[in-house]
């Protein structure tokens, strides 16, 4: 075994092939993805394009579900300049519902006051509520459950 193959410790204790790794790297650059994560039992190795490797040895969280019900609904690409568009702060997961089996936070065509909460970001295991910077109706959600998104993402039209 040479040492590429040799799993090498991690933080805690966890053993981690390297060369697993720098194959899911290899993987990124040929596909363009931003970011690739493997599951082995209670394991998982997170491999993102800006370059950071995450290992976590914690099974993986249990995510909030969205009810049949809340489908995005995804329009053409939205305008950069719209006025209702509301822009993801922050790299994380999007989850439309406060929890698995519960109703969404938001649907297309529902009346929003400004402050309710349209969606949570997960970002290192923090949940972060999006809030609608202003009354209206909600045109359109642009993201689906457990997406990835990024920063400045469009998420949601509020109108």
């Amino acid at each position: 075994m040479t040492d590429t193959q040799k799993p090498a410790r991690v933080g805690d204790g966890m053993r981690v092939e390297l060369e697993l790794v720098r194959e899911l790297a290899r993987l990124l650059d040929e596909t363009n993805l931003t970011e690739i994560e493997v599951h082995d039992g209670d394991r998982a190795i997170r491999v993102a394009r800006s370059g950071t490797v995450a290992v976590a040895t914690a099974p993986a969280p249990a995510a909030p579900v969205a009810a049949p019900a809340a489908a995005p609904v995804a329009p053409a690409a939205p305008p950069a300049d719209h006025p209702g568009l509301v822009r993801s702060p922050m790299v994380g997961t999007a989850y439309l519902a406060p929890e698995p089996g519960a109703a969404p936070y938001v649907s297309v065509g529902r009346a929003v006051a400004k402050g309710d909460t349209l969606l949570i970001i997960e970002a290192m295991k923090v949940m972060n509520p999006i809030a609608a910077p202003r009354a209206g109706t909600v045109k359109a959600i642009l993201v689906e459950n457990e997406q990835p998104v990024e920063y400045d993402q469009p998420l949601v039209i509020v109108e």
